[in-house]
């Protein structure tokens, strides 16, 4: 069995990385870039443990199920994901001196993100195992390349916005890093929602939406901080 369609899992991540580091007036050590990414995939396994945890505990609500699936997909799902990238950001990123400008926060998070999706493209991969061939492969990448792959990096980079700018209004950091929590896991959700539990072809309208709006977002907020001034201490 060749391992070549399980190695393409880290195709999409890739593409999305070289983009959004191209942008980078600095750029980033490749010691860094390659130690967030990997944080990103060990905050993916801990985002499959902590789902399973959550799952199990809302098992016990068999007669809400509207409101057990609720639950599942934006608190067990999106906030347990959104935080999990931002976990491997705050441990691995948070007190270093690269960190020295506006933009590299929203950028590590973005690093993160694209480390978490690459391994869940790996996991969707293993599904069609022993039946995964280099098409399929191919097919099912180019899916996740514009859609959850970029999801992931769009959704971190929003929390990443709201990071940078909390290093500039130090009282009001806990409330911005909530925000953008907030913001980041209320947009996974509903995407989330809306491909598994929306029929027709609103089923891809609001998903479809909330990817050009993030990024448009993003792409703005990337301008605006690189115009701000150095962080210099967090």
């Amino acid at each position: 069995m060749s391992y070549l369609p399980y190695l393409l899992g880290f195709l999409p991540g890739i593409i999305w990385l070289i983009f959004y580091l191209r942008k980078d007036v600095h750029p980033e050590p490749n010691r860094m870039v390659l130690k967030i990414f990997f944080f990103g995939i060990i905050a993916a396994f801990l985002a499959i443990f902590l789902e399973k945890g959550f799952h199990f505990l809302i098992s016990f609500l068999k007669n809400q199920k509207t409101l057990s699936s609720i639950l599942a997909i934006f608190l067990g799902g999106a906030l347990i994901e959104e935080y999990s990238k931002y976990l491997a950001v705050r441990i691995g990123v948070y007190k270093n001196s690269e960190l020295d400008e506006p933009v590299d926060i929203l950028l590590y998070m973005i690093i993160s993100a694209l480390g978490f999706a690459s391994l869940e493209n790996i996991l969707v991969l293993s599904s069609f195992h022993p039946f995964l061939t280099i098409g399929k492969a191919l097919e099912t990448m180019a899916w996740r390349f514009v859609s959850a792959t970029f999801l992931h990096a769009l959704c971190s980079a929003s929390i990443g916005y709201f990071l940078a700018l909390s290093f500039f209004h130090f009282k009001k950091r806990k409330w911005l890093v909530l925000a953008g929590l907030g913001i980041a896991t209320t947009l996974h959700g509903l995407y989330n929602f809306s491909i598994m539990k929306i029929e027709g072809l609103a089923k891809f309208i609001l998903p479809l939406i909330i990817l050009i709006v993030l990024a448009c977002f993003i792409s703005l907020s990337i301008k605006k901080l690189k115009r701000l001034k150095s962080i210099c201490k967090i």
